[in-house]
């Protein structure tokens, strides 16, 4: 809004590669951008942010292996760094992506503070806080209080945001925010990068992401391995983890002259730019910000209809959507577009128009309103 002055935000995510940390590095640089005041607070430097830019600041956490303690403890140095930024830097907000440990961290630094200097908290959840621990009785307790004591929280699809109240049911509103994606030029053309993959005439299918299980990479070599004709493709995987628990799997079904991996790869727009096909084999996604980040280069994806995709996805006019677990109609859907380029372009027009929707123009600006209505409240 014009006329009120610059915010300053701290941001707290888990660096590594995944839909999060890209979200929260991409939404730091953007803010940055817009004029506002940005650090991070993290045990290292978020995925995709290479170093100090104008209005952006990394602050470290260090901690420290105490013998007192089985396992290293990571809460506690945290909370004291957000302190430290929020009273050092009069921070406005803790903006905070995850409830544990993040949130829970940020209440018990805001704590520390002067009550005339304490930040608002901001939780973002992205899935796994409601999905998996928000099921645990041994952690239920504790992210519901994080949530009840924010100030305001977010969720990136609708999906999430009625898993959460099922699940975890608090009184304050959850507000929708979706994800957005602001692609890079490509750093390579699209022939020279086919050629780096050994990749010829072939349908390029791409699959990125932290492998963890619900991503269900046993089934996505599953339907790769029933593709027919064989030769048609290759599978393109960039791994934001080692892929190496997989490589049985990949020889189990003959993959091997199919399957090309690249690990942890921070140009991710070169690969996006020689793609042809994305293909998702998840068991449940809050948002799944990998489809986001294909459709911003035409690329139409195959994928499940599970969690927050639909709310990406329009079945049969942006992509593909098959149910989870049936991978004859994945095959059979993903063979249906290597047959057809002439419905593999006209998805992914689509899918690129679709994008816009999920652009930072769109999204960033929903962030800031949030921000300053909780300052102001």
């Amino acid at each position: 809004m014009t006329g009120q002055r610059p915010l300053r935000i701290g941001i707290t995510c888990y660096p590594s590669v995944g839909g999060s940390g890209i979200l929260a590095s991409a939404l730091g640089e953007e803010l940055a951008r817009r004029g506002h005041e940005v650090h991070f607070i993290s045990y290292e430097r978020p995925f995709r942010i290479a170093g100090e830019a104008p209005g952006l600041r990394f602050h470290p956490v260090v901690i420290n292996d105490y013998g007192l303690f089985k396992y290293p403890d990571y809460t506690l140095p945290l909370s004291v760094k957000m302190a430290e930024v929020a009273r050092d830097h009069a921070l406005d907000v803790l903006h905070v992506h995850y409830a544990v440990p993040h949130a829970t961290a940020a209440l018990l630094a805001r704590s520390m503070l002067p009550a005339a200097i304490r930040p608002r908290v901001v939780t973002t959840l992205h899935g796994t806080d409601t999905t998996l621990m928000g099921r645990d009785p041994g952690y239920q307790p504790a992210i519901r209080h994080a949530l009840e004591q924010s100030d305001a929280i977010t969720t990136v699809s609708a999906w999430l945001r009625d898993e959460t109240l099922r699940l975890l049911p608090v009184s304050r509103p959850i507000e929708v925010i979706h994800n957005f994606f602001v692609p890079r030029r490509p750093r390579r053309p699209r022939e020279e990068v086919r050629r780096e993959l050994g990749i010829g005439g072939e349908t390029v299918l791409l699959h990125s992401s932290n492998l963890r299980q619900l991503k269900r990479i046993d089934l996505l070599l599953e339907m790769a391995s029933r593709i027919s004709p064989r030769e048609s493709f290759r599978l393109v995987i960039l791994a934001g983890a080692s892929f190496a628990p997989y490589a049985a799997e990949v020889r189990r079904f003959g993959l091997e002259d199919r399957v090309v991996v690249r690990e942890r790869v921070l140009d991710i727009e070169d690969y996006l730019g020689a793609a042809d096909i994305g293909v998702f084999a998840s068991e449940s996604e809050s948002f799944c910000l990998s489809i986001l980040e294909a459709m911003c280069f035409g690329c139409p994806s195959v994928a499940t209809r599970v969690g927050g995709i639909p709310e990406v996805i329009e079945d049969g006019v942006s992509g593909l959507l098959i149910p989870f677990g049936d991978v004859a109609a994945q095959t059979q859907a993903v063979e249906r577009l290597i047959r057809d380029p002439a419905l593999r372009a006209s998805l992914g027009a689509a899918a690129r128009e679709r994008a816009g929707r999920f652009s930072a123009d769109r999204i960033v600006p929903q962030y800031i309103d949030l921000y300053r209505r909780v300052c102001s409240a």
